[in-house]
């Protein structure tokens, strides 16, 4: 008890403390964008803005207080345990774990003991209806700190659904979409129970490839049941051993995954810094492969067109640049950005107004925009074809289910205006106007936010470790259900609440996040 009286009183004072600094400290920096050549500015025809405030000093030194406090009262209730003095144990794993393999290192046990345990009843929490604009949350209480969860059969009525990357709205059980969806469960039924390569190919497979070519505007493409594996099962078709995969540092885990199973060697640039960049495509092929100093048989360049967790957007046309200038190949990850940005909901391609041949491999997913799941890879012919057959997810992976399928074609062709309404257009506007008023109306109250102004994930900086599970709850009793990240998932002083702006959202709904913000 002791232990958490001291870091309840000692996460109140900092949170007081770091909310009086942060609405005085209002400076903000654009960062890389202030180290450019001016020459870079000739590459983009609309205004490039993001912040990145630096942590302050006074946040940062009692942000590592609190993770110091933590620690050393951790230690010494550890060492008490030992000892049999200390009566609590509920910072310990059960006692019916004790004879398994430890699934985690000694400080990894360490910390998820003392510091995810203790929050923990912030995630996984369970939806009992669609994930819209509102959502309903099944209640729950746990009776051995957030150890394990009892549901209590209550239900969290019209929770307002900040958490969920439904940009556009399309995650819904009535409308044209739904209705599609479920004529196709009648005809197709819901699985397939083969690969691609086997007889689980359909025509309606076939239809939304097609579509999916069209709507990005490349040659060909093709479509995987699972986003996540369409990074980490393609990846290693594309490039091996002599290769070099140039990734962003702050890349998901999926693209980082693929380059590893590759087998090629990988050298990391920093977020969103094309001098970094450049630096590392001339030393390789400058100096070439190690110790044989051969040329490198493929170099590729990994990025993402909206970074989750940052909120920035990819600075597409000096990428293109430099992939031009050195001969190298760009691989795009689009799935937070794919109907999410552009006048045409064309992804980041899209939104710089540049030519989609200029990136060789287009890869996005359709569980964010499309209200959907699975991924798809476009470009050129010959890169299909060659993933078809050598692709893992292709050869070993069950075709994607055909109501799904479904409700990507119903809801790229409402985006295109192929449905005969305006829908699409009138969701891509209402999703730029409440990204944009959101993102302004947190400036203007005295929050730090992260990432571009146009991109609809907005990072609202907590920074201390008590905050991120005093956030959430107040939060949800206030019904609104958003995301709390920390370290290690973010830099350990850059703890941060997460929101993703919809075009479901109403201003009301916007308002009254923002209002209890700042409460």
């Amino acid at each position: 008890m002791l232990f958490y009286a001291v870091d309840v009183y000692f996460g109140a004072f900092c949170s007081v403390s770091i909310f009086i600094f942060q609405c005085r400290f209002t400076s903000y920096s654009s960062f890389p964008q202030q180290n450019h050549h001016a020459s870079c500015t000739l590459l983009y025809k609309k205004t490039f803005v993001e912040s990145f405030e630096e942590t302050p000093l006074l946040v940062a030194v009692l942000t590592y207080m609190g993770y110091g406090i933590l620690t050393i009262f951790g230690y010494l209730r550890d060492f008490l345990r030992d000892w049999k003095f200390e009566k609590c144990h509920l910072a310990r794993e059960r006692e019916e774990q004790k004879d398994f393999v430890p699934l985690y290192q000694d400080f990894e046990n360490f910390y998820t003991r003392n510091l995810y345990m203790r929050i923990r009843d912030n995630w996984n929490r369970p939806i009992c209806s669609v994930p819209g604009a509102k959502m309903d949350l099944v209640e729950r209480v746990t009776p051995d700190y957030n150890w394990t969860f009892e549901h209590t059969g209550n239900v969290l009525k019209d929770v307002i659904n900040m958490g969920s990357y439904n940009y556009l709205g399309f995650a819904e059980n009535t409308g044209t979409c739904a209705d599609a969806a479920s004529e196709c469960t009648v005809k197709y039924g819901v699985g397939v129970s083969s690969t691609r390569q086997e007889i689980g190919n359909l025509d309606k497979h076939k239809e939304l490839e097609k579509l999916v070519a069209r709507f990005l505007g490349v040659e060909s493409s093709m479509a995987f049941g699972m986003g996540f594996a369409t990074n980490s099962m393609n990846i290693p078709a594309l490039t091996g051993k002599g290769g070099l995969i140039l990734s962003d540092e702050l890349n998901h885990v999926s693209l980082v995954l693929g380059a590893r199973l590759s087998g090629s060697t990988i050298r990391v640039f920093k977020h969103n810094n094309m001098q970094n960049l450049e630096k590392l495509l001339r030393d390789a092929i400058v100096h070439g492969q190690p110790r044989t100093h051969r040329p490198w048989k493929k170099i590729l360049i990994l990025v993402e067109g909206i970074y989750s967790m940052e909120g920035s957007i990819l600075r597409l046309p000096e990428v293109i640049a430099l992939k031009k200038k050195y001969k190298a190949y760009l691989y795009l990850d689009e799935a937070h950005s794919i109907g999410a940005l552009g006048p045409r909901g064309r992804g980041v391609v899209d939104y710089f107004g540049l030519d989609p041949s200029d990136v060789d491999i287009m890869m996005g997913t359709f569980t964010k925009s499309f209200g959907a799941a699975g991924g798809y890879i476009g470009g050129k012919k010959e890169l299909i074809d060659y993933l078809c057959l050598h692709s893992h997810s292709a050869v070993h992976a069950t075709s994607m289910s055909p109501p799904i399928t479904q409700q990507i074609i119903t809801s790229m062709k409402c985006i295109m205006g192929e449905d005969g309404t305006t829908l699409g257009q009138e969701r891509l506007c209402q999703l730029s106007e409440n990204t944009t008023y959101f993102r302004r109306r947190l400036h203007e109250m005295g929050f730090i936010i992260y990432g571009n102004n146009d991109s609809p994930v907005v990072p609202l900086m907590l920074y201390m470790p008590a905050k991120i599970g005093a956030f959430g709850r107040e939060m949800l009793k206030r019904n609104i259900g958003t995301v709390v990240v920390g370290f290690p998932a973010t830099p350990i002083i850059e703890s941060r609440a997460r929101f993703c702006v919809s075009a479901a959202h109403t201003r009301e709904m916007l308002d009254k996040k923002r209002k209890l913000c700042k409460s």
